[in-house]
Formats: C-alpha cells, sequence, structure tokens
C-alpha cells in the first residue's frame, strides 16, 4: 500500500547510496532500508506511535 509520506523513486536514488552498509557478518538484510525510511516518514507525518505503525510496514521493534 502507498502512503503520501513514502519516498517516490528521484527521492530514494538521492539518498539510497547513504543506507547501503553491508553487515560485517555477511548476513542479508531481511527489510528493505526503503521501507524502513518509509514507516520513519509515516510516523514523523501523521504523528501516530510506532506501535500503531500499520501492519504492511516493516514490524515496529525494527523501524
Amino acid at each position: 500500500m502507498k502512503y503520501s509520506s513514502d519516498l517516490n523513486d528521484a527521492q530514494w536514488a538521492l539518498i539510497r547510496e547513504f543506507t547501503v552498509r553491508p553487515d560485517p557478518r555477511g548476513a542479508a538484510r531481511r527489510h528493505s532500508m526503503r521501507e524502513i525510511i518509509n514507516a520513519i516518514l509515516y510516523v514523523s507525518k501523521t504523528g501516530c506511535q510506532w506501535r500503531l505503525l500499520p501492519v504492511n510496514f516493516t514490524p515496529w521493534q525494527t523501524v
């Protein structure tokens, strides 16, 4: 589901390089950094509590 607070492709292209950091153990990420940032922006825009993030976002504990 898309929200008005989600990053568009052009915005993501500008900040993507700052979110790329390989895990020192070589583990793959479980959640997309773009989705984590979208969840942070959602909370910032709506003012909801972390635990009340809609279920289609990454788990609130990860965000």
